[in-house]
């Protein structure tokens, strides 16, 4: 780590402090306060979190993943997305940390070089946690109606498998 990344984090802090004694603000104050907030806008997000992680280990436990690789399988190769990977396209809506841990197994069984390393690698980076971002971030403000958020995330997330699938043939054609 090179010095002036070793001094940013603190620069930065010490910036943020002199600036706030510069317009007279009660820097502590104002510290403790959105710490505060923080740890309300925690007790908000969790009950939520664990009842979404709770749903990904009983789905893994279940044998249910299997059994959806299994039937989504034809329609998934039809699309150039490899069927392995089709707990990652149910779950990473879901879950980042589930996801996470059914892209470290694919790696892990099928190797991070091969085709289905490299997309399940590429569908992490392309997609989000739908439903994660949207219970926290609309939860922390109060809104209760997502009205089309959900649809157009889930859309994009569809647009982000097919796109890490394709890109990966494209870009890595021995595989």
């Amino acid at each position: 780590m090179s010095a002036l990344t070793a001094l940013l984090l603190p620069s930065i802090l010490l910036l943020s402090a002199v600036g706030g004694v510069w317009k007279r603000v009660d820097v502590y104050q104002t510290l403790a306060d959105g710490a505060g907030e923080g740890l309300h806008i925690l007790l908000h997000i969790l009950p939520p979190l664990i009842g979404l992680m709770t749903a990904v280990s009983m789905l893994r436990a279940s044998g249910f993943l299997d059994w959806a690789a299994q039937a989504m399988g034809p329609l998934l190769s039809c699309l150039g997305i490899p069927p392995e990977t089709v707990g990652l396209l149910l779950v990473r809506p879901m879950s980042g940390s589930a996801a996470l841990g059914l892209g470290a197994e694919l790696m892990e069984h099928y190797g991070p070089d091969s085709l289905i390393g490299r997309t399940a690698a590429v569908m992490l980076g392309s997609t989000e946690t739908t439903f994660y971002t949207v219970s926290v971030y609309f939860g922390a403000v109060g809104i209760r109606n997502t009205r089309y958020a959900i649809p157009a995330a889930l859309c994009a997330d569809v647009v982000g498998f097919l796109a890490a699938a394709w890109a990966v043939r494209l870009f890595f054609p021995g595989n």
